[in-house]
């Protein structure tokens, strides 16, 4: 018999020692997490149970955390560059040294040239601080990443409904039964979906995905339409057709809350030929259904006719309806018509188009709850459509996105599937009609404070940022004629036109968390040229740089001067309803990070030192009256700042009593209460105000009380966009404010007031045979910024790239496992590793973007195999279209709102001879960071 020996207990180790809970910040979602604690020091990183956002689902990045906490690659200290710019080449100050620089170089401009100073930030998420900062020093040159993120978006959707997806809204995922989503990949706002999904799939919902690629969302579909890149508006368009031949469109819901009745000048040659007949108080007319006369839209108890026409004054003046009516029921939008250039079949069209109507018509849901409406009638029900929408960069980053947008966005209304159960809801503080937004602010006078915000939403020429003779008067030539509705401005040109000198040359740049020596870039190659660039005298082109980043990006090595930001674990941030704020569209909500661990390293928060710069430079609003710094860092400007009376970044406990929701006086401990709170605070919107949100006055009374709005703003939608028409006058020669000649065409054809297709700039201009293969990125569910691929945990998941190639490609050029390829654009050539995927539209390849890392970037080693055998497709793109021989170099971009392009490129593949390194292989730069450890542990259990 065999002796067994004793078996001793093995209990697990201890975890932690301590739970902190914060916000997230690995991505844009913004969930709620518990930080365990372990001796001082982080260990474990979970999602909190009783967060309002992910309820206690983490994603990959989320649990990775921790990793980018302990990142080797984080800066240590203020450094001044000792070597040529990109070398990488710094030696440690302190930072009063650094800010010495840094006023150095920004004061005098402050008082002669403020426009000289190019403040722009990345995904910071903190741009109501940031822009209140650049306003107060007064460069008309500021804005965030959204110009080559998402813009047209988010554009297309304020001027059409007053808000758009992902931050801006989401489905009804509880009652919604069909669910179509377009271009969506699966890093944007992956939580949320992933569970709004499953309960979806749960109800016995349905999907259908429209991407050229299938992966993450799109795989799990229930149907997955591989379109053709940048046809999605000719698609959505069809769909549109074939609804409105059906008569499957919901007209109660246009009378009531569109301009579908707004009576539109249609006599071509009449003085206000596209413009709303308006009565004497300014309001627009529509006819009434009973008296057949014109009264204003919102007429308690009109019902608009939508059929009938008015002759006036000799002119003609037809429903907004019938003109959309008209357009989209043309042959040019058949099915039959479209179809091929969609890479689909004129029989999926019409399928796709019958089953959005059968749903929405169909399954139509009725809620038993009564509310009065904006114009005091009272409903005793709530009728909805289980259809909804969700769709993000890949239908936006075209030159066609505005309009792409813009036509998704109508075919939700016409279905009456927005702000309904089942349908499309917004979050607060959203919706706010485009009216209430600001208009874009400039320069009045040297030395002082911009007068008002830098981005808004122009309604017409007259609200453009140009000089008297046409010129932009932004760095970037937002709110030009060049890009007139770029609400939040074109970072992505930036560089280039600073480099050109075009409008004018800067002395100063300044970025924040902005990698634009890099993946952030279009053209990169050439961008990082000009930042090293010289003039005749032997100075840098851009005299002065100033980056701010909390690692060792790519970035970094271009700059003069580094302010060394936290890790995200390691600062007070605030998730703010004057920003982009944590709302569902239940409950306005907002939420705050804060420092559950100090840093072991020489480090600011960068808003913490834009308080201690903005009170160096004597800023309005950042010092006292006698001078001193008004706000100790950015956890007292959280606190204490107020936007207007009783309304501050934070909403929740406000007041002394801490009771206060919203509105209130300041509360010293207002921190505090949302530590012991989980980091967010939540106010749910009452059960009659949660749908109907435009037009709902208990939404509107209760949006006042909370201090979203000062007095109640109902509006309706827009299907057909007056300020659009306005820009189209201009371009006709109608007004003070022209277009110059060489753009009148373009702006006539870009700003129709009803959405129009046309073929994306970069697709008309090179030739299909010489490359005939379109070229996209997608981000991974498990990676968001370029933080990710330094990441230790997250680089086992993916730590290279590949080229992936459709069946009909690979076969064609006899590609095998292994292999490598050129990739040639009209613009660059590289060279990348391939791999073979059949799920993808047969004229199209796409990579992953960001894994791609310059060599020496981040603390990883020379021959990591991101700087290896990543790549990036950015070095084929150009922030410049093609010469077309008309002595123009034409913006790659939507020239409505000036979104960069990215999904424009089209390409040709070769195989290239095997092995590495990818193409092109810049020189390493010296890492002020070194390298990291081969391995990090501590503690209990490593």
């Amino acid at each position: 018999m065999t002796k067994v020996g004793k078996i001793e207990a093995r209990p697990s180790p201890k975890v932690s020692d301590e739970v902190r809970q914060t916000t997230c910040y690995m991505c844009a979602c913004r969930c709620g997490i518990n930080v365990h604690l372990q001796d001082g020091k982080v260990k474990y990183i979970e999602g909190n149970r009783d967060h309002p956002v992910n309820k206690g689902v983490l994603c990959a990045k989320g649990s990775a955390g921790i990793m980018q906490h302990y990142s080797p690659a984080r800066l240590k200290a203020p450094m001044k560059r000792v070597g040529p710019r990109g070398s990488g080449e710094f030696e440690e100050i302190s930072w009063d040294e650094a800010y010495d620089m840094a006023v150095g170089w920004m004061g005098p401009l402050r008082e002669t040239s403020p426009e000289k100073l190019a403040f722009f930030t990345g995904r910071d998420q903190s741009q109501s601080f940031t822009s209140l900062w650049a306003q107060s020093y007064g460069t008309p040159n500021y804005a965030a990443h959204g110009g080559f993120c998402s813009v047209n978006m988010a554009a297309a959707g304020i001027y059409t409904m007053g808000g758009a997806f992902w931050e801006f809204g989401q489905p009804d995922w509880d009652r919604t039964k069909l669910f179509m989503i377009f271009g969506v990949a699966e890093d944007h706002d992956s939580n949320p979906i992933k569970a709004g999904i499953g309960r979806m799939k749960a109800n016995g919902g349905k999907i259908i995905g429209v991407n050229p690629i299938r992966s993450g969302y799109n795989a799990v579909a229930d149907e997955w339409i591989g379109i053709t890149p940048g046809t999605d508006g000719l698609f959505i368009l069809s769909i549109i057709h074939e609804l409105l031949r059906a008569g499957k469109v919901d007209l109660n819901y246009l009378c009531r809350y569109t301009n579908a009745g707004f009576l539109v000048s249609s006599d071509e040659g009449a003085e206000d030929f596209g413009l709303f007949l308006r009565g004497d108080d300014d309001k627009a007319l529509v006819l009434d259904r009973e008296t057949g006369k014109p009264v204003a839209y919102d007429t308690p108890g009109t019902t608009p006719d939508l059929a009938g026409h008015l002759r006036q004054g000799g002119q003609t003046y037809r429903p907004a309806f019938q003109l959309l009516a008209e357009k989209y029921m043309s042959d040019d939008y058949t099915p039959e018509a479209v179809a091929e250039r969609c890479g689909l079949t004129p029989e999926k069209i019409r399928a796709v188009a019958a089953e959005l109507a059968r749903v929405a018509f169909e399954e139509e849901i009725v809620l038993d709850q009564p509310w009065t409406d904006w114009k005091g009638e009272k409903h005793d029900k709530m009728i909805g459509r289980p259809v909804s929408f969700h769709s993000m960069r890949g239908i936006s980053a075209h030159s066609n996105g505005f309009q792409t947008c813009r036509a998704l966005h109508i075919l939700q209304i016409l279905l009456g599937s927005v702000e309904v159960p089942g349908g499309f809801r917004f979050k607060p503080p959203y919706p706010k009609p485009p009216e209430a937004h600001p208009k874009p602010h400039c320069i009045d006078e040297p030395g002082q404070p911009i007068p008002g915000p830098h981005l808004g939403y122009p309604m017409g020429p007259e609200d453009l940022l140009i000089d008297d003779e046409g010129n932009p008067k932004r760095i970037d030539k937002a709110f030009s004629w060049e890009n007139p509705f770029s609400v939040h401005g074109l970072m992505h040109m930036v560089i280039s036109n600073a480099h050109a000198g075009d409008p004018y040359k800067i002395d100063t740049l300044f970025l924040y968390m902005a990698n634009m020596a890099w993946n952030s870039s279009m053209n990169t190659s050439e961008v990082m040229r000009m930042l090293t660039d010289k003039d005749d005298n032997g100075d840098y082109v851009i005299p002065h740089i100033i980056y701010s980043d909390a690692y060792s990006s790519e970035m970094v090595s271009y700059a003069d001067l580094i302010l060394p930001d936290t890790t995200y674990l390691e600062r007070h941030d605030c998730i703010s309803l004057l920003d982009r704020p944590i709302c569902e569209a239940e409950a306005a909500a907002d939420a705050i990070r804060w420092p559950v661990v100090e840093p072991d390293r020489n480090v600011r928060g960068f808003q913490s030192a834009l308080c201690d710069l903005g009170a160096r430079l004597g800023l309005p609003g950042w010092v006292n009256e006698d001078g001193g710094q008004k706000y100790a860092d950015y956890a007292d400007y959280i606190v204490n700042h107020e936007r207007r009376p009783g309304v501050g970044p934070l909403s929740g406990f406000r007041g002394k009593d801490g009771k206060g929701v919203g509105r209130g006086e300041v509360n010293p401990e207002q921190l505090d209460r949302y530590i012991e709170n989980g980091g967010f605070w939540v106010e749910h919107i009452p059960e009659d105000a949660q749908f109907y949100k435009p037009w709902n006055a208990g939404y509107q009374d209760w949006a006042v009380k909370i201090g979203l709005f000062d007095k109640p703003q109902p509006y309706v939608f827009n299907l057909y966009l007056e300020p659009m028409r306005k820009m189209q006058r201009a371009a006709e020669g109608i007004g003070d404010r022209q277009p110059p000649e060489n753009m009148r065409e373009r702006i006539k054809a870009a700003f129709t007031p009803l959405p129009e297709w046309y073929q994306p700039f970069e697709d008309a201009a090179v030739s299909h045979d010489e490359y005939p293969t379109h070229a996209l990125t997608q981000r991974p569910m498990h990676m968001y910024h370029s933080w990710g691929s330094q990441n230790a945990w997250l680089r086992q998941i993916t730590n290279v790239n590949r080229l992936y190639i459709p069946g009909k490609i690979w076969d064609e050029q006899s590609f095998e496992e292994g292999d490598w390829a050129y990739v040639t654009s009209v613009h660059g050539k590289i060279k990348v590793p391939v791999a073979r995927m059949d799920a993808l539209n047969p004229d199209t390849v796409w990579t992953w973007n960001a894994i791609g890392k310059k060599r020496g970037a981040w603390g990883l080693s020379e021959d990591a195999p991101e700087a290896t055998k990543g790549f990036l497709l950015n070095h084929l793109i150009n922030e410049l279209l093609p010469e077309k021989g008309d002595g123009q170099r034409w913006a790659n971009s939507d020239p409505v709102t000036g979104q960069a392009a990215w999904f424009d490129l089209r390409v040709r593949i070769e195989k290239a001879p095997p092995g590495g390194p990818s193409e092109p292989a810049h020189d390493a730069l010296k890492s002020p960071v070194g390298r990291g450890p081969q391995d990090v542990a501590y503690g209990e259990g490593f």
